[in-house]
């Protein structure tokens, strides 16, 4: 799709890059040439990434780091940037599972915006201050959802922690966009992969409604998303800044709110769901 060498010279790192869409992403951004960093908590399964992403004959560096953690992110970074500076940044690391907002503890509610918001804040903000810092171009996308922008039941605080990073997404690209610095988000629609979807939708059932109520009646390849992640880490996009690109194959605009099908799901399939979601 794009020239093999479109990214190449490039460093991105890619939080939550080990394992489901961010180690797809990264293969995508490998493929045409970039220089890998992957940081996650389980350094076992950063380590079977690393492996993976080496066939494509480019650098690849981890780095275990919880970003919750501001201290943890500084640390990465420093670690990153004692290498190179970054090119790129692909904010990919999130936390979400499906469960009546009733029922929600503050623990929960803060287990999920530790990560989509706060996280990210860090992760966004270590770079860019080392970007201003050294008069460096810098180039952040951030992974979103569709339902960021329209919310949806029964996935609350991932609504919410979604939004929060769009709105720092737009408020930085108008601060730093001319300090060499740009930021855009990609909000995609259905990409089911096993551990999401144990999470999300455990019954086949779920994932057959899904599928059927979107226009294009099936779900999002994991390599076009990592082409819509290419294009918008690559020069080529230069003049994109401050944009939410949504890529779902229509279904919001068909129906908003991702997860509102849930309506219909029995008091006894919740209960099973929370223990499913307990076990992973």
């Amino acid at each position: 799709m794009f020239k093999d060498d479109l990214l190449k010279g490039k460093s991105i790192l890619v939080t939550g890059g080990g394992t489901g869409l961010g180690l797809a992403m990264s293969h995508q951004l490998a493929r045409y040439g970039a220089d890998i960093w992957i940081a996650g908590r389980r350094q076992e399964k950063l380590d079977e990434a690393k492996k993976e992403l080496e066939e494509h004959g480019t650098s690849v560096g981890t780095v275990s780091c919880d970003i919750r953690d501001p201290g943890s992110v500084d640390a990465m970074l420093d670690t990153i940037w004692s290498d190179r500076p970054l090119d790129g940044l692909l904010n990919n690391a999130a936390g979400n599972f499906a469960a009546p907002s009733e029922t929600l503890s503050h623990r929960a509610v803060d287990a999920v915006l530790g990560t989509v918001l706060h996280g990210t804040a860090y992760v966004t903000l270590g770079c860019g201050k080392r970007w201003l810092k050294e008069g460096k171009p810098g180039n952040v996308l951030s992974i979103v959802t569709t339902y960021a922008s329209t919310g949806s039941g029964w996935v609350l605080p991932s609504a919410m922690g979604k939004a929060g990073v769009v709105a720092m997404t737009r408020s930085l690209a108008v601060e730093w966009g001319g300090r060499g610095i740009r930021l855009n988000a990609i909000a995609p629609g259905p990409f089911p992969t096993p551990g999401a979807t144990e999470r999300l939708a455990p019954d086949p059932r779920m994932v057959d409604i899904m599928k059927n109520q979107n226009p294009l009646k099936r779900f999002g390849d994991p390599e076009e998303l990592g082409n819509l992640a290419v294009y918008l880490l690559a020069d080529g996009s230069a003049y994109v800044n401050g944009e939410v690109v949504t890529i779902d194959g229509g279904e919001w605009l068909q129906g908003a709110g991702q997860f509102n099908f849930l309506r219909k799901v029995s008091d006894d399939d919740w209960r099973k769901m929370a223990a499913a979601h307990k076990k992973s």
